[in-house]
This record gives C-alpha cells, sequence and structure tokens, in this order.
C-alpha cells in the first residue's frame, strides 16, 4: 500500500510514517513545513527507497493534485492541522485556512483522483481524517466521550477541527468518497513540539525556567503515547468500516498539575542539576475557556478491531523525559529558530 500521509513532518504525522514504513508501508509525507514542523523527526527513514517527501500547502490545489498525479496513492491519512489552542486564540483565521478550508480541498482533490481509479483501486481506496476530542467540547465531574457524543466545541481551534469533521462526513454521504475518521485524546512522547504541556514543563525545566500551569492544575486530559496513536491509525487505516469513526483514548485520564509533577519527578532522577524540579512550578492566568475535563471511551475500536494502548503513563513519562534529556540538540535548533515557549493566547483588549 502506498499511503499519502498529509503532516508528516509533524508530531504525530511523523510517528505515523516511521510506523508505516517500519510496517512495510509505501509513504508520501505532505508537508507545508510550517513552524512546528520539522524534517529532523522523520530523519531515521529520509533516505528508505519505501518514502517520498513533497513540500506543499494542502491549500493549494495544483499543488495537491501534482502529487496525487504524481505518486498515485492507495490512501490518504490526513493529519495536517494547526494544533495549538493558545494561538488559535491569537491567530483564529490562520486555523479557519487551514483546519476547514485545507481539509476541503483535500477531500475535492481525493475525490476527483478517487473516481478516476479503476477497479479494484478504487474500492480499496480510503481517505482517512484524523481528528481530535476536543471537537465535543468540555466534561463535568464524570462521563466519557463516545463516538456518539454531541459535538460541542470551545475554542477557534476545537471548532476548526469540528468543521474538518462535518467536511469529510458530508463528502462521504453526498460523494459517497470512502473516508473514516478518528478522535484521539492528548498525545505525548518523542518530538513534539515544545509548545504543548508536556514537552513544555520538560523543556523548560531543564533550562531552568519556571514551569507554568493554567490556572489551578485541576483540568484533567486523557493522554495517549503518540506511537500507541499511531498503531491505532493504522490499524484504523488497514480494518476501519468505512463512513465509521472511531475514538482513540489511552486510558490514563490525569489532573494536569499531576502529570506536571511526575515529569518532574522523573527529571529529578535523570537530570539532578537543580532539583527538587517542582520548586519552579508556577500557576499563571488561565487560558480562556478552558475546558475543564476531557475522557474517551475506546471501546468500540477494542471491541470491533482489537486494539488497546500498550504504554502507560508512567512508563511513557519516563521514556519521554529521558529522550528530551538526551537530545538536547533538538530542542536547541527550535529555540534557534526564535521559538522560546512564550506564553501565548490570552484575549487582548
Amino acid at each position: 500500500m502506498k499511503i499519502l500521509i498529509t503532516g508528516g513532518a509533524g508530531f504525530i504525522g511523523s510517528a505515523v510514517v516511521r510506523k508505516a514504513i517500519a510496517d512495510g508501508a509505501r509513504v508520501v509525507n505532505l508537508d507545508a513545513l510550517t513552524y512546528s514542523a520539522n524534517l529532523e523527526n522523520v530523519a531515521s527513514v529520509a533516505d528508505h527507497p519505501a518514502y517520498a517527501f513533497e513540500q506543499a500547502d494542502i491549500c493549494d490545489r495544483a499543488a495537491v493534485e501534482a502529487v496525487f498525479r504524481n505518486h498515485q496513492p492507495d490512501a490518504v491519512m490526513h493529519l495536517a492541522a494547526e494544533s495549538h489552542v493558545d494561538r488559535s486564540v491569537e491567530g483564529p483565521l490562520d486555523f479557519v485556512r487551514a483546519n476547514i478550508v485545507g481539509t476541503a480541498v483535500m477531500l475535492e482533490v481525493a475525490r476527483d483522483y478517487w473516481a478516476s481509479l479503476e477497479e479494484p483501486r478504487r474500492s480499496a481506496f480510503r481517505f482517512h481524517h484524523v481528528s481530535t476530542d476536543e471537537v465535543f467540547g468540555a466534561l463535568g465531574e464524570d462521563g466519557e466521550f463516545t463516538e456518539e457524543t454531541p459535538y460541542d466545541p470551545t475554542s477557534p481551534y476545537s471548532a476548526s477541527k469540528a468543521a474538518a469533521d462535518h467536511l469529510v462526513r458530508a463528502w462521504g454521504r453526498t460523494f459517497k468518497l470512502p473516508v473514516v475518521i478518528t478522535n484521539c485524546s492528548n498525545n505525548y512522547g518523542p518530538y513534539q513540539f515544545p509548545e504543548k504541556l508536556i514537552p513544555t514543563v520538560i523543556t523548560r525545566a531543564l533550562e531552568g525556567k519556571s514551569i507554568p500551569v493554567y490556572g489551578d492544575g485541576r483540568q484533567v486530559r486523557d493522554w495517549l503515547h503518540v506511537e500507541d496513536h499511531a498503531d491505532a491509525l493504522l490499524t484504523v487505516l488497514a480494518n476501519g468500516k468505512l463512513d465509521e469513526t472511531y475514538c482513540i483514548g489511552g486510558d490514563a485520564d490525569h489532573r494536569n498539575i499531576d502529570v506536571v509533577r511526575m515529569i518532574c519527578a522523573e527529571l529529578d532522577k535523570v537530570a539532578p542539576a537543580n532539583t527538587p524540579h517542582a520548586d519552579k512550578i508556577t500557576f499563571v492566568t488561565d487560558r480562556p475557556a478552558h475546558d475543564f475535563r476531557y475522557a474517551i471511551d475506546a471501546s468500540k475500536i477494542e471491541r470491533e478491531l482489537g486494539w488497546t494502548p500498550r504504554v502507560g503513563l508512567q512508563a511513557g513519562l519516563a521514556e519521554t523525559v529521558r529522550w528530551y534529556v538526551e537530545n538536547p540538540g533538538w530542542t536547541q535548533r527550535i529555540r534557534e529558530r526564535g521559538f522560546a515557549s512564550e506564553r501565548l493566547g490570552l484575549v487582548k483588549a
């Protein structure tokens, strides 16, 4: 199978690229190389004969058409997106463009391409749209998201992803494009750009900086190791039912402050300078409309496709901390490009 993976130089996309190559697939990585993309994330497969890279913007229809025409993929895994909630507060139109317009362009190009295929390739084609649990909004003290949970997005980011999900379903229903959707919980692991919670805590602590925690840190997230997620996505691509949605979770619900303290404890073991690292925790002004709790019921993907997460949070955090400790150059090169983990996303008058 030749898979066209959009956003394959990003955090989750690069994990999917590496896993797909390891599993014997051929991969075309389409990425615009915006600020959080990093070709270092796929350096281990860059010279593999089954790998190809195309730099292109998913909003550029002509460029996307050329990629389809030149590479003739058997399936699409659409991960390219703007993904940081704080940035969506500061620049919402960037998220509308990338996540909504970009998804619409991908769908239209894929539809034309799919219609041109001859059997059996036409029947085997899949468009797999990768989304987030944030489209469902916030949970209270109990309950879990399922595939039937009504959409109730809160941020410009989650609203743009919800819109993209609706577009994918519409193309499936109206044009019969063979589609499948997944909604995942919060990912973590090596190669994550240091603007999200876990890599921010690790990299700032290693640099001797304060560790910001939004509000009182009581918000709850379900944490999913990125390699578990990549495995789940490829499982859905291969075996998922068309026009279905699958929720993917890590079965690891924890308060943000507890996750931060777990990270600090791991850092104390492997980076003993300036310990205890928890002393650097600083509570800061909360994110606007910060969703209180996310939790996923992933029983459908387990029941129908036999997938369950394999990496527990404690072991996954330990591995992730070690990776950042052992790869300081990866973070330093991001710093040299001008990103300093500055605070984003506060609504300005």
